[in-house]
């Protein structure tokens, strides 16, 4: 099997010219020509462990069955919502997870971050001095209802669900610490022992993962206040 860096120059622009075969503008009114066209190139592709994956609207290049299905359900969904800077992050990730896993670490924290920061600014709240991590999942989490300290929880269901949300701090918190220790925000200094792509698939899902859950929960909770308000009004 050929070995082939998603980061090498060339193989970028080969990589640009595969994509731009299945461009959605060229099969609007015709998805299943384009399925069909994706698939005939992936019967040659996946020969060499690569394959074309569909990223929100468009197709992407990726190493074949390389990440779970969160990771794409999270483009979808910011696509749809007009989140570009968590989009970039998302599409970031996924394409240095294999050839600079330590940047992929960098841009799944930075997708996390952007989706907190993204979330307080559509509800109108301001952003915390702080704006690390750790602070910034604590006010999202407050905003949105899922302190683990919240009161109003079953009684048969609230010990679990209090641990999921505490687990859900932990996660947030994890993925910080990884990319301070282990991404390349800060530098990288000279012989720094490269981390496995596991662990940054790992800080990749378990960002999306969260990612996609504080989406939909503010989504969810944004739809029951307008129709509460338009209750009042009528």
């Amino acid at each position: 099997m050929m070995e082939v860096s998603l980061r090498d120059d060339g193989f970028e622009m080969l990589c640009k010219v595969i994509e731009a075969a299945v461009e959605p503008r060229d099969f609007v009114g015709d998805e299943e020509k384009q399925a069909r066209a994706v698939g005939y190139i992936n019967d040659y592709l996946r020969s060499d462990g690569i394959e074309l994956l569909k990223r929100g609207n468009r197709y992407q290049l990726a190493r074949a069955g390389g990440f779970a299905p969160v990771a794409d359900a999270l483009v979808e969904k910011v696509v749809v919502i007009d989140f570009d800077t968590v989009e970039r992050d998302v599409r970031r990730a996924l394409k240095q997870a294999e050839e600079d896993p330590e940047d992929a670490v960098t841009a799944a924290c930075s997708l996390l971050e952007s989706v907190c920061r993204s979330i307080l600014i559509e509800m109108d709240e301001p952003l915390p001095d702080k704006k690390d991590m750790a602070t910034l999942m604590d006010t999202v989490q407050a905003k949105l209802h899922l302190s683990p300290g919240r009161k109003d929880l079953p009684q048969e269901i609230e010990a679990d669900v209090k641990r999921i949300l505490g687990g859900l701090n932990s996660t947030a918190r994890g993925i910080g610490a990884l990319r301070t220790h282990a991404g390349d925000a800060h530098g990288r200094e000279r012989g720094y022992a490269r981390i496995d792509r596991r662990i940054a698939c790992l800080a990749i899902h378990a960002a999306s993962t969260l990612a996609l859950f504080l989406l939909e929960t503010w989504q969810r909770d944004k739809t029951q206040k307008r129709a509460c308000a338009t209750v009042v009004t009528k």
